[in-house]
Order: structure tokens, then C-alpha cells, then sequence
């Protein structure tokens, strides 16, 4: 994914806020267990980066946590399981 926000800010001020922009950002996507960057070019060339290139807490081979599942399927999945702690 690539996001572009196009700012009609002085240079001077685009260099004040993107740390600022950069640690709200930040801030949100740690909670997310994915890696991913984050990079903010100023209209003077001046560059913010700050990225995290290992997700956090690895999922196990058999787990689907950090794969699209659709609901129904895993809501199937689910009941089979319940079903077989019942008995």
C-alpha cells in the first residue's frame, strides 16, 4: 500500500509536523502485529522514515490468525470444534 498526502505547507513547516505526523502513525500501526514503513518526503528533500521489518508475534504454521478467513468458514470451523468437545 502507498499513501500520498499532498500538503500546501511551507517547507519549514512541513519539516515540523512530519516527526510529529510520523510518530502518531507510528503509534497506531504498532499495534498491528505486521511489518511496514513509513516514509515522508518533504517538499525540501528532507526525508522521515521509520519502519518495523519483522512482524510481532509470529503466528504458528497451523494457526489462522494473520490470514483472511471468511467468517462463515471459520464460524464452521468453530461449531465442528465445539461439537467435538461435547462429546
Amino acid at each position: 500500500m502507498n499513501i500520498r498526502f499532498v500538503s500546501s505547507l511551507t517547507a519549514e513547516d512541513e519539516n515540523r509536523l512530519a516527526p510529529t505526523l510520523l510518530a502518531a502513525v507510528t503509534a497506531v500501526l504498532d499495534l498491528l502485529a505486521l511489518p511496514y514503513v513509513l516514509r515522508i518526503d518533504t517538499s525540501d528533500a528532507k526525508v522521515y522514515e521509520h519502519s518495523r521489518p519483522e512482524a510481532l508475534g509470529q503466528p504458528d504454521s497451523g494457526s489462522s490468525r494473520g490470514q483472511i478467513v471468511p467468517m462463515r468458514a471459520g464460524a464452521a470451523e468453530n461449531d465442528a470444534i465445539g461439537s467435538q468437545k461435547r462429546w
